[in-house]
């Protein structure tokens, strides 16, 4: 049987020295459907290996379920790298990161008070427990020591930047080596003496994370990892985009000349991101480091393999580089072709999302505010509505907002209230008697450092003129089943114009089969939207990025049905359809 183990100096795999050539494809961010074609276009730049994350959310929406169907079949997706000839190494967390919504954590877990976060805590380590006696046996069975892909397996991730329980991580390494992995277990740090201290033990083979000045780094991780083969579990060949920001992007030259320093070196490589993917419906994380910036819904992360699956000047760069150390497959990856353009214009229909929610049930009596985690949202929205007497203008104010809230006097817009704005309160006008909406967007949970866990929505108390402010009835949005629900535009005459919101529009038509599309956001507010039922993700006007990619897969290319929840305004009401990504404006 096949065997991989740390050497003295280098990996070794059935006993001979082996330079691990790894990419970085996460399956949750990829649709099923073209997993084989992504693992088959690393394979084609040179790499010997794929590398994925576990998001532990992505599998147990609750405690109690372990989901492994359709997109979130891990299994299918090794067997698909295997397939290929190539090596896997899996990074199940419990923690990832990745710019995931909640660092992979789902939501559920911080319910219980006092719950520990990263930490050997009882109640944290029963439910990691729970979650990695479900995955890991995924992850055993096709170990390269019984004839699978898998060569190693991390225990937790960059855990030196958060914390430095020892017993914690030894308790990882107990439950990940009792569910029968054998393979070499990994660290993975920061290339920086303090945070590779921390996170590290004797029993896992440390690795660094760092995106240029390769040398100078790897002599970081050696001061840490003495012997052993030395690797850069994450080199960072671009980057991840927030909302109002700009695109970013590397230089293809300069990203190649580091990594050919590094397998110069002998050194092991994962390429991170190979090929990003897309943070589709509300899986976007987000940072908050004083300031609260959520994460785009691309994850193109100006990888080598763009969002769409298509080779980039980088591919090229790198596939040179590799071509030193390891012989290339003659065939390539394809470059991008055109996507079809056209424009959605007849056939609209478009309702207010007052009159679509009104259809439904679901509402909860409160006398103070709840939040989305205490009703068990655990993403997306919730409409908070109470009736108010306002003589005369007057403060409405919140402990806090998490993350943005569209405050509405009897339907009309009256502003927002918005977290990366430091925002808690508005003034309401004076118009008398009136009810009062507040719809609350969690525009993605915190996904580094302290406020991880935290809980989303309105923070309490609210106060209207200092006075507490009680009497709430409040809903869960229910979007994906609205969506899907003939009935919601049924009676919605067919309309053009603009599209005032918040409201929800449908175009029903056969878009082009086959091809990926890329549907421009540009002249919308901010929202949502749909294709066939699957949430291509958010928009918003503050870019950087005016489009959202299609994959071909989700498009039937008869009887399609388009719904885009549109929250401010779009003068339009338009839906162009164009030849490719625009992720927004560079800093250069």
């Amino acid at each position: 049987m096949p065997t991989f183990e740390i050497g003295e100096h280098d990996f070794l795999l059935d006993g001979e020295p082996y330079q691990v050539l790894s990419g970085a494809l996460h399956y949750f961010r990829v649709h099923p459907d073209l997993w084989a074609d992504r693992i088959r276009s690393a394979r084609l730049m040179g790499l010997n290996t794929i590398e994925t994350y576990v998001a532990w959310n992505v599998h147990a929406p609750q405690r109690g379920v372990f989901d492994t169907t359709g997109g979130r079949d891990l299994g299918r997706f090794l067997d698909l790298v295997a397939a290929e000839g190539l090596h896997a190494i899996v990074r199940p967390g419990p923690y990832i990161c990745a710019e995931w919504d909640n660092g992979g954590f789902p939501a559920w877990l911080f319910s219980t008070p006092g719950v520990g976060v990263r930490r050997n805590e009882p109640v944290y380590m029963a439910a990691v427990g729970e979650y990695l006696q479900q995955v890991l046996p995924i992850v055993a069975e096709r170990q390269v020591t019984r004839g699978g892909p898998v060569i190693a397996v991390q225990v937790e991730n960059e855990y030196g930047a958060y914390g430095d329980d020892k017993d914690y991580l030894r308790a990882l390494v107990g439950i990940t080596r009792g569910a029968g992995i054998d393979v070499p277990l990994l660290s993975c740090d920061q290339a920086d003496d303090a945070m590779l201290k921390r996170g590290g033990l004797p029993e896992l083979h440390r690795t660094a994370t760092f995106g240029s000045r390769s040398a100078e780094r790897l002599e970081v991780l050696r001061r840490h990892q003495p012997t052993g083969p030395l690797m850069c579990m994450e080199f960072w060949d671009g980057w991840f985009d927030h909302w109002g920001a700009h695109h970013h992007t590397t230089d293809p030259a300069a990203s190649a000349h580091d990594l050919d320093e590094l397998l110069a070196s002998g050194a092991s490589v994962n390429v991170y991101m190979f090929h990003g993917g897309t943070n589709a419906g509300f899986t976007n994380g987000a940072n908050d480091k004083g300031v609260y910036q959520p994460t785009v819904t691309s994850y193109d992360y100006d990888a080598p393999l763009a969002e769409d699956g298509t080779r980039t000047a980088k591919y090229d760069a790198f596939r040179e580089v590799l071509g030193r150390y390891t012989p290339l497959p003659e065939q390539t990856a394809p470059t991008r072709t055109p996507s079809p353009t056209f424009t959605l214009l007849q056939g609209r229909r478009t309702v207010s999302l007052w009159d679509a929610l009104d259809r439904g049930t679901g509402w909860v009596d409160s006398h103070d505010l709840p939040t989305h985690d205490a009703i068990g949202v655990l993403g997306g929205f919730v409409l908070h509505r109470t009736q108010v007497d306002l003589p005369e203008p007057t403060v409405l104010a919140f402990t806090e907002v998490r993350d943005r809230a569209q405050v509405f006097l009897d339907g009309r817009p009256v502003g927002v209230i918005d977290r990366s704005e430091h925002g808690t309160s508005l003034t309401l006008p004076g118009v008398g008697h009136a009810r009062l909406d507040v719809l609350v967007e969690d525009q993605g949970r915190v996904n580094y450092g302290p406020r991880i866990g935290e809980p989303k929505g309105l923070i309490g108390p609210a106060l209207l003129g200092g006075l507490p402010l009680t009497g709430w009835q409040v809903l869960p949005v229910p979007l994906d089943a609205l969506v899907a629900d003939p009935a919601v535009f049924a009676d919605a005459p067919v309309t053009t114009g603009p599209v005032p919101g918040p409201s929800l529009s449908l175009w029903e038509s056969d878009l082009p089969a086959g091809h990926d599309l890329f549907v421009s956001t540009r002249g919308w507010g901010k929202g949502v939207v749909w294709v066939n039922g699957t949430s291509l993700g958010r928009y918003w006007s503050k870019g950087p990025q005016t489009t959202l990619y299609v994959p071909a897969p989700a498009v039937a290319g008869a009887h399609d049905r388009v719904v885009v929840l549109e929250l401010l305004a779009a003068p339009d009401g338009t839906l162009p359809f164009v030849e490719g990504p625009e992720l927004g404006h560079t800093e250069h």
